[in-house]
């Protein structure tokens, strides 16, 4: 997770596997690994046919499918691919947190809470899975789930990024910012927290507080390249 950026403000950029210890999940290997079945296992053999029955399509390569249909943006498309590789394996890690993504970004919110849980349930209770659901609820407008669910990872893991910086994010935006500033503190470096607390008040409108806190994060880091530039960059008062 890149420095001196805002972390969690903009559509599912929040939900991130890497930044906590605990339960490492799988990787998505399968992406690349496997293609899509045409109805013939044979690859480029000139003489292949359609003849036979169907070949069977396993847990990877309905969670390429997956993959594929979502980079193409056919959300629905991609969540049916990771629907299906999850009744093959229900505990399927790739599949649950593509598909969490997916209804999360379609806004689906109910449905992707539910995802969720059983991503954290298939992690070993991964505190980064946390940080998944309560951005989730977030977005849906239920801030206390949201608070609970990032307050959940934290307990499960106090130095995971994500919830630490998640849950500062939603306490910005929420007008409490010395709550904020402490679950920043305790992920990013001080100049990062007050490019961030920059970047909320911005986007609230309050472009004095953004000018503020910029010129904090300057101060206290002078190379903060990022800080700078959005300073520069600000609209007049």
């Amino acid at each position: 997770m890149k420095s001196n950026k805002l972390f969690a403000v903009v559509a599912v950029a929040a939900l991130a596997l890497a930044g906590c210890k605990h339960n490492k999940p799988e990787q998505e290997t399968s992406r690349s690994k496997y293609s899509l079945l045409n109805g013939s296992t044979h690859g480029n053999d000139a003489t292949a046919t359609n003849d036979g029955p169907e070949p069977t399509l396993n847990v990877d390569t309905r969670f390429a499918a997956g993959r594929l249909a979502e980079t193409q943006g056919r959300y629905d498309s991609a969540a049916e691919q990771y629907e299906q590789a999850l009744q093959l394996k229900p505990d399927h890690v790739a599949s649950l947190y593509r598909l969490g993504i997916v209804h999360t970004r379609t806004r689906h919110f109910d449905t992707a809470a539910t995802i969720w849980r059983r991503y954290i349930k298939a992690t070993g209770d991964i505190a980064s899975g946390y940080s998944n659901l309560g951005f989730c609820y977030e977005m849906a407008g239920d801030t206390r789930s949201a608070e609970n669910a990032y307050k959940e990872g934290i307990e499960r893991d106090p130095n995971c990024m994500p919830c630490r910086t998640n849950y500062g994010l939603m306490l910005a935006r929420n007008n409490r910012i010395p709550e904020a500033k402490t679950q920043l503190s305790a992920a990013l470096k001080p100049d990062e927290v007050a490019y961030n607390l920059a970047a909320v008040y911005e986007q609230k409108g309050a472009i004095v507080e953004a000018r503020q806190e910029l010129k904090k994060a300057i101060e206290i880091n002078p190379n903060n390249r990022e800080a700078q530039t959005r300073l520069a960059n600000l609209p007049l008062d």
